[in-house]
């Protein structure tokens, strides 16, 4: 029998080109996602322009809109990138068995070390839940992995347990455990959504404010500590 011409091979051909397209189209995005990073940091995402951030990632602008349509969505998808390596650990941490001075100690490491890599995050999520408040829940959910209505009871009661049991120890004065978290989370946030009045006030450059958050890394679980002490 007579085979018809081309049809073995085309079929495996296709699907190695099939195959060879799907690392290249993802490296591409994972490039476009790294360059954008790097320009927010430079510019902050409202300088920022996507011809700048194609050019940084070494691709032609229509390839950028391609994956992302509009700068506001690659945005969102830096910020949310940033975010996963924010959130679930900070939560994980919190809602843990571990003693308070060991959660206090990894959530204000975890906070400053991401902040620094990605200092145009507080900003990005005061502004977007400013202007979009309703959003707030959908934007946890998203970042945290479980919806509020399941991470809150289970973060507060764990929380309020053991500063109940260190209360009535005589160890620590009584503070509600929602109180706990924003005090804990807002110190370590402010330096980074007030940056640029920060190092104005303090002046400092770059350099100055990146050693400013290794001092703050050290001092910063002795203060909050000694704040909760009775």
């Amino acid at each position: 029998m007579v085979k018809p011409p081309g049809r073995t091979r085309s079929a495996p051909r296709a699907k190695r080109r099939a195959a060879a397209a799907e690392p290249a189209a993802h490296n591409a995005e994972e490039r476009i996602l790294d360059a954008a990073h790097r320009v927010f940091l430079r510019r902050g995402s409202a300088g920022a322009r996507t011809q700048e951030i194609a050019d940084e990632a070494g691709v032609n602008k229509a390839l950028l809109h391609y994956y992302f349509r509009t700068k506001e969505r690659l945005a969102a998808a830096v910020f949310q990138r940033a975010a996963t390596k924010l959130m679930p650990p900070v939560i994980a941490t919190l809602a843990s068995n571990h003693e308070l001075e060991i959660k206090i100690a990894r959530v204000i490491d975890i906070e400053l070390d991401v902040l620094l890599e990605h200092p145009y995050l507080p900003g990005y999520i005061i502004s977007e839940l400013t202007h979009n408040p309703a959003r707030a829940r959908e934007l946890i959910a998203a970042l945290a992995g479980v919806s509020v209505d399941e991470l809150a009871p289970r973060l507060f009661e764990t929380l309020g347990k053991q500063i109940r049991a260190r209360v009535r120890e005589g160890r620590m004065r009584p503070i509600a455990p929602d109180q706990f978290m924003l005090n804990l989370l807002s110190l370590c946030i402010f330096p980074f959504a007030a940056r640029p009045m920060v190092q104005a006030m303090l002046r400092l450059d770059d350099d100055d404010f990146a050693r400013l958050i290794a001092r703050r890394k050290r001092d910063l679980p002795i203060f909050f500590l000694h704040g909760l002490r009775p």
